[in-house]
């Protein structure tokens, strides 16, 4: 009776001394393949490495890819040194390290500094950092589509009455660039020259896909303008032009530059949204395209959430299953609803109440206004 209650003590003590040793090695390939399906679903890419050095035009993105399958899982194994004043930016030169705590994958930050190894635990060594905030890496790659991101609006119809509006420009240009002077009508409050403001044109209406309701207009950045003299009309000099700006175009007060510091990640609630309009107007959706979903910040959406693109299923005639011959008696086949497939990953870089901007991340297929945006 007691060499049998001894027995399963002693399988426990050799599958802990099993584990303990499993633990130590770290980058052996049992704990690896273990770490990689446990918490939540997180799993590293199959060629993750062991560290990466990052370089300029990385993309924190791109970098997430190069560890996991799923770069939204990233704040699961991110785990930044806590010495490190503000760890949350990366620099080129920075190296990020996976190392395996009980079991499971961690990346750690390393700021250009040795780093040594006991027991089989990583320490770090913080460094001063000495390159500007501008230096630091983005969440996506920010020059590809800056006029987007830091100036999408959406606008309301009592916004679009009452903004002052583009009339003309000096020498009759039918369309402005940067440099040119332009007039504006309706400009009221307590300006004064040297004040900036946005220039905007009114784009399609974003309507709610179920009731049709107006959501709002889609505001499209084209430039900025610096007011030069009051009068009726106002004088202007557009000081940026991210595209032609048109009479009728609106201005708005100049907003700031937006934080792009970011991480990407899973949304915290669930999200069925479709896709309300792309700012290029294309009708067919690529990769770095700017689109409009109808979920907002009143749905728990935040810059840096990710969503799954879906083309919905089509609806066919089944022709077989009744002998019915094709083309002929489809009218009498039983319908079917094809399933939805995955075509693309979206990341929400800016929320409004009920809608929201964000970036195609990657384009596997077709992707249209219309199509489905959901949990990835």
């Amino acid at each position: 009776m007691q060499s049998q209650t001894n027995r399963p003590l002693s399988i426990r003590r050799r599958w802990v001394a099993t584990l303990i040793l499993g633990i130590a090695v770290g980058a052996g390939a049992g704990v690896r393949a273990s770490a990689s399906g446990a918490n939540g679903g997180v799993v590293l890419a199959a060629n993750a490495p062991s560290h990466y050095v990052v370089k300029r035009g990385d993309t924190l993105w791109g970098i997430a890819k190069l560890f996991l399958r799923d770069p939204w899982y990233w704040p699961e194994i991110w785990h930044s040194n806590p010495q490190i004043h503000n760890p949350h930016r990366i620099y080129p030169g920075d190296t990020l390290r996976l190392v395996y705590v009980a079991g499971q994958p961690q990346l750690v930050l390393q700021r250009g500094g040795s780093t040594t190894e006991q027991g089989g635990v990583v320490k770090l060594e913080p460094q001063v950092r000495s390159s500007p905030l501008a230096a630091a890496i983005t969440t996506i790659p920010y020059e590809t589509v800056h006029a987007f991101m830091t100036k999408a609006v959406v606008l309301s119809r009592r916004q679009i009455r009452q903004a002052p509006y583009v009339l003309a420009a000096l020498n009759d240009h039918a369309a402005f660039a940067q440099g040119n002077t332009i007039y504006v009508r309706r400009l009221r409050g307590p300006n004064h020259p040297g004040m900036t403001f946005d220039l905007v044109h009114v784009g399609t209406a974003l309507r709610d896909p179920g009731s049709g309701k107006i959501l709002g207009y889609n505001g499209i950045y084209t430039g900025s303008a610096r007011l030069t003299r009051l009068g009726h009309p106002a004088t202007f000099v557009m000081t940026r032009s991210a595209r032609e700006t048109e009479p009728g175009d609106r201005l708005i007060p100049s907003q700031g530059e937006m934080p792009l510091d970011f991480e990407p990640r899973a949304p915290s609630e669930p999200v069925d949204a479709r896709i309300l309009a792309v700012t290029d107007g294309v009708t067919t959706i690529g990769q770095y395209e700017v689109v409009v979903i109808d979920r907002g910040a009143r749905d728990g959406l935040a810059p840096g959430d990710v969503l799954a693109v879906y083309k919905e299923g089509t609806v066919v005639h089944d022709n077989v299953s009744k002998g019915y011959l094709r083309g002929v008696s489809t009218f009498f086949a039983p319908k079917v609803h094809l399933p939805n497939e995955r075509s693309g990953t979206f990341m929400v870089f800016k929320t409004f109440h009920r809608v929201s901007y964000g970036l195609i991340m990657e384009a596997t297929n077709i992707i249209r206004v219309g199509d489905r945006v959901e949990n990835p």
